[in-house]
């Protein structure tokens, strides 16, 4: 255009670069800023080349184009009557010029204004399409990582299956033969503490070392049956709040050692409703997760237990929430730590959590963890709340 601008002079070239420079400064002076000035350069443009007659009625087709893309069928309309109007007010002009509109030149006049609309229309018509074809992809997009998130969800429950049904083969195999001869071996060593005379002391502190190490792997074995053999519930619909005072209750009175000074704040919601749920088996897993928060928890800490009524995937649901402000869990682990035999604890034998999990999984909740290094983790269950 400025090389075949028929206007002499320099104000029409210096209108053209303006108009180009506001094109190129859109992302920074926004789009409305750049609707306006664009209107404002055109109309300036159109009104020193000849109005009516001005080959640069064109330009106005930009700030209607801009208009229609960013602020669909409000902007196309506006943007169509702003330059619609603003060409047809030069026809106030012409008689301070002593012109006139000859009648040959209004259907020009007719056509050149047609354009104003119709580019507008066009222009949202393409704009919506494509952003209706955006929103398609989208929503495959979302449905395509909702069912891989499924599918994961499925293998690796697939695969606990498959890590729990060996277990309980292994667990149901060796319970008999492993209590036989420990029964055994404990009989002997109090037998052997009883016939031993008081002065050998080495020989009646080893028989009780026997013995204990048989309590221990006993205990162990019972972990190993209670993860294994089928539970069998037992619902009954009751009051998850007292269910948890009873756990708070003791774990009150078992904590010891560096938990003695751990404290619980309670925070039940009144709007949860009463659950059905084995009071005996939910008591078991909700004490190992209070139990976990507080050996995970510093000197002193507070755990909180707080529940709510929440909307989840499957309905309504209550949900329990342990919260601690202890170590907290490396994120490299937080897939793994359901699963039997994974731990972190020097002394531990990794089946408290993979047995919370299976318990939970039978009533028919879910339980899921955040975590962070060092600054502490979140348990929360979430059981049905059925009517």
């Amino acid at each position: 255009m400025l090389v075949f601008n028929p206007e002499p002079g320099p104000i029409v070239p210096a209108l053209l670069v303006a108009l180009c420079a506001v094109r190129v400064l859109e992302s920074r002076i926004g789009t409305l800023v750049t609707i306006l000035l664009e209107f404002v350069l055109c109309y300036a443009l159109i009104g020193y080349s000849g109005g009516l007659s001005s080959s640069f009625y064109i330009l106005l087709l930009l700030p209607v184009l801009t208009a229609s893309t960013n602020f669909g069928f409000r902007g196309a309309v506006l943007s169509t009557i702003a330059a619609s109007g603003g060409y047809l007010a030069f026809i106030l002009f012409l008689p301070l010029y002593n012109q006139y509109l000859p009648a040959d030149d209004v259907p020009d006049l007719v056509l050149h204004v047609l354009w104003f609309p119709m580019v507008g229309f066009f222009t949202y018509q393409l704009v919506q399409a494509n952003r209706e074809q955006t929103r398609k992809a989208e929503a495959v997009a979302e449905q395509l990582a909702e069912a891989n998130r499924n599918l994961q969800t499925a293998q690796d429950a697939v695969r606990r299956s498959e890590r729990l049904a060996a277990l309980g083969q292994l667990t149901a195999g060796l319970a008999h033969e492993l209590r036989n001869p420990l029964g055994t071996m404990k009989s002997s060593a109090e037998l052997l503490t009883r016939q031993v005379a008081k002065e050998n002391e080495i020989a009646r502190e080893m028989a009780g070392y026997i013995a204990e190490e048989v309590d221990r792997t006993n205990s162990l074995i019972t972990r190993f049956l209670d993860f294994a053999r089928p539970q069998h519930l037992k619902p009954q619909k009751g009051d998850l709040a007292e269910l948890l005072d009873r756990v708070i209750a003791r774990f009150e009175r078992e904590k010891s050692g560096a938990t003695a000074s751990v404290s619980v704040y309670k925070n039940y919601s009144p709007d949860v409703p009463p659950v059905a749920f084995d009071a005996e088996l939910l008591e078991r897993a909700l004490l190992n997760l209070v139990t976990n928060a507080g050996q995970a928890s510093p000197a002193g800490a507070v755990i909180t237990v707080k529940t709510q009524l929440v909307e989840t995937g499957k309905g309504r649901s209550v949900e329990v929430a342990v919260i601690d402000r202890g170590s907290g869990i490396d994120a490299k682990n937080l897939q793994s730590i359901f699963n039997p035999f994974f731990t972190t604890k020097s002394e531990g034998v990794g089946l408290g959590l993979a047995i919370v999990s299976k318990i939970v999984d039978e009533h028919g909740g879910q339980i899921a963890v955040e975590s962070t290094l060092g600054e502490g983790s979140v348990f929360r269950v979430f059981l049905p709340a059925r009517p």
